[in-house]
């Protein structure tokens, strides 16, 4: 039932499923947007900031070319177990709470990373620090997709997930210019107390998601109120009740993955997952250091290695309507442009103008590729597991994230050319764009039911 009066006074049966879909998207959906993708920009720039001060690290500890890989890793490794551990949590006990412990942890953690003077305590650090940041993203996903209509979901996922990009961006850009003048250890000192100021206004300012509240019961006042602010000129009836056409599926969350026949789709958005976090993380964590190896400065290769996330950034805004419109078509077409873009980073690197752009090509595909799989993600599981839908696909994606990084640190260990790195790192570009293309048929028999 909508709000229309169509439900009877006796029953006041409200389906908030139906109603969110029917209605535009109105300010407070903005609103909680933009609290979204100001978490996700202190996650962003929290999580890259290694591979920006990475070469100054390197150099300020003697460290051999490609030592670093394991501290990569480790911080990768934390964000996996954050991911699933906190995505599966949020589904027993709410998105917003987790949200806001995960930001005061990794704002903590990046803290702490100040004080490490050897590289086992910097990858013991990274890796605690990850976990706060593992648990952050799946929950802002979860939350702005179920404040979102169906028909701009994919859109409204994608624009909150740009502070991710927006983040890591402004990492590059800012180690750039603190490293010179503080040293590296000042990079976390922003990272960490960001977060920590943040992390307060969460806590009074976030909603918890309101077809959450709906589907575990006896919160119909909270439900009301936050319907009243997503649709302020609907009538709500006093005595309504407000439920949400799903079930609440009991048992262990992650086994309804594989239930309904979910489990070729879901293992197929693993499959994107796993390959997209290994280019994304493998480029994000040596592209400064290789740039390095090529003759420019530190801070030159950080604001040329940030190029990445500034194309995922336009990336993410191009690709919203294309995504809504053509599901997972679109999303192989972006991996499969994702793979020319990557390896035409290793033809151009003899020239900074081309490798830059093709840096900027590189993450408007492959930067933009992951969110727009974030949010078809998102979209395609069921409110009772989507939190642990999103926080399996970014944990296996994470085994992806950690596989990167050693890959490039054993290839430049082992004086592997540029532009073999690069053509090397084509290859799960073009594994994830079939992986998508594959999503195409086998999605579509769930498509009907799903995104409630």
């Amino acid at each position: 039932m909508g709000l229309d009066g169509r439900a009877s006074a006796a029953a006041a049966v409200i389906d908030i499923s139906e109603t969110i879909d029917r209605l535009p998207v109105g300010s407070f959906q903005i609103r909680v947007l933009l609290i979204c993708a100001a978490v996700l920009f202190v996650d962003g720039f929290d999580t890259q900031a290694i591979g920006y001060v990475a070469p100054a690290v390197a150099q300020e500890w003697k460290l051999a070319r490609g030592a670093l890989g394991p501290v990569f890793s480790a911080g990768l490794f934390g964000l996996m177990i954050g991911a699933i551990l906190f995505g599966t949590i949020a589904d027993r006990i709410g998105r917003k709470r987790i949200i806001v412990t995960s930001t005061i942890a990794f704002g903590i953690g990046s803290l702490l990373t100040m004080l490490a003077q050897d590289a086992t305590w910097l990858m013991v650090l990274r890796f605690l620090t990850g976990l706060g940041l593992g648990g952050a993203m799946p929950n802002t996903v979860a939350l702005t997709s179920e404040l979102s209509p169906i028909r701009r979901r994919a859109t409204m996922v994608m624009m909150m997930f740009a502070g991710f990009s927006i983040g890591a961006a402004l990492g590059g850009l800012l180690a750039g210019a603190l490293i010179p003048a503080f040293g590296w250890r000042s990079v976390f000192l922003v990272g960490g107390l960001v977060p920590l100021l943040l992390a307060p206004l969460l806590g009074m300012v976030l909603p918890e998601s309101i077809r959450y509240l709906a589907l575990v019961g006896g919160r119909d006042r909270d439900v009301a109120g936050l319907l009243r602010r997503v649709a302020p000129d609907e009538a709500i009836p006093p005595d309504a009740h407000f439920v949400v056409r799903e079930q609440r599926l009991p048992g262990l969350p992650v086994a309804h993955l594989f239930a309904e026949r979910r489990s070729r789709v879901t293992l197929l958005l693993w499959s994107v997952f796993f390959m997209s976090l290994l280019d994304l993380y493998l480029l994000a964590n040596w592209l400064p250091t290789v740039l390095n190896d090529l003759g420019t400065s530190v801070s030159v290769a950080a604001v040329i290695g940030a190029m990445l996330q500034v194309g995922g950034v336009v990336g993410t805004f191009a690709l919203g309507h294309f995504i809504d419109r053509f599901s997972f078509r679109a999303l192989a077409l972006t991996y499969l442009c994702a793979a020319v873009a990557i390896a035409a980073i290793g033809i151009t690197s003899h020239s900074v103008a081309l490798v830059t752009s093709a840096i900027f090509a590189a993450g408007f595909c492959i930067v933009g590729g992951q969110i727009a799989a974030n949010a078809l993600t998102a979209t395609y599981y069921p409110t009772a597991i989507r939190s642990t839908g999103m926080g399996w696909a970014l944990g296996v994606g994470r085994v992806g994230s950690i596989v990167g990084p050693l890959i490039g640190g054993a290839m430049l260990a082992a004086r592997a050319g540029v532009d073999t790195l690069f053509m090397v790192a084509a290859i799960p570009a073009l594994i994830a764009a079939a992986a998508a293309l594959s999503l195409v048929r086998a999605a579509r028999p769930a498509g009907k039911s799903v995104g409630s």
